[in-house]
């Protein structure tokens, strides 16, 4: 893992206050566009759904694996939906993951969700049981998910790491779904989805700037700390050599030089007496 995308503290607090304003008018802006965006999506669904009995046999444009007309679902088969409670399910997943992606990585979002749309079909289609037919956004909400939660891990700067913990909380056991585990799930639409975000979150977990934040404490102490150390440096570190003036000068000698006499030592006296 990278340390690509990490926050770094803006200087300056009025650069900061403005910053963190905009950011914060920008994601409220995302929020509420993602948000009906994901509301007409979802009730498009509905309404496809509860129109499906008018029109008629629907088979022919599900995910039928290991058939060449069969791959016509991989476009149309997230837009079908067997019950109900099926299409609550994914709607509810969608509502919530899709404005929460699109708002904290809105540029990752809109090229991750073709990714994961076609991805999520061709490994269905690949992995799926011939003759099976599969259909729902099962495979989008997976996607979804996993994007969130690999951009969180990939990224670790505060909203991604936010993001991803909020989208674990509500669907973490989409971790366990991309196995089979249960008869008449799609457990491949699933993993084709699981696998398509997380390529995706590595292909453009650089695409999103981090958002500004302020400077923990911590960080300003050091910074203070710093600058102290620089001037106490500056006070207590000795000059270069070439620097230090000098105080005190040799005399010269002239030239030749001075010899100074010596008296000669007396021999010393033997005072002992004799034998």
């Amino acid at each position: 893992m990278d340390d690509i995308n990490r926050e770094s503290p803006a200087t300056g607090a009025d650069d900061i206050e403005t910053a963190i304003a905009r950011h914060a008018e920008a994601v409220r802006t995302r929020f509420g566009r993602s948000l009906l965006a994901a509301m007409a999506f979802v009730a498009a669904l509905g309404a496809l759904f509860f129109a499906s009995p008018l029109l008629g046999d629907l088979r022919p444009w599900t995910l039928t694996p290991g058939e060449l007309g069969g791959l016509v679902g991989v476009l149309t088969s997230p837009l079908l939906h067997g019950s109900a409670g099926h299409w609550l399910a994914n709607g509810v997943a969608l509502l919530i993951l899709g404005p929460l992606a699109a708002t904290v990585f809105p540029r990752a979002t809109w090229r991750a969700l073709p990714v994961i749309w076609l991805g999520s079909g061709l490994i269905a289609w690949a992995l799926g049981e011939p003759g099976s037919h599969h259909l729902g956004a099962s495979g989008l909400t997976h996607g979804l998910m996993f994007l969130v939660f690999a951009l969180g891990v990939l990224r670790r700067d505060r909203a991604a790491i936010a993001a991803a913990l909020i989208a674990f909380f509500f669907y973490g056991g989409m971790l366990l779904t991309v196995l089979p585990r249960e008869a008449g799930v799609s457990w491949e639409s699933h993993l084709g989805g699981a696998v398509a975000g997380l390529v995706a979150a590595v292909l453009w977990r650089r695409l999103d700037p981090p958002p500004p934040r302020r400077p923990w404490s911590w960080e300003e102490e050091a910074g203070i700390r710093s600058e102290a150390a620089l001037e106490a440096e500056a006070e207590f570190e000795p000059p270069r050599p070439e620097a230090v003036p000098v105080l005190w000068q040799r005399a010269e000698t002239p030239s030749g030089g001075v010899v100074l006499p010596f008296p000669s030592r007396p021999a010393p006296r033997d005072d002992r007496p004799a034998d």
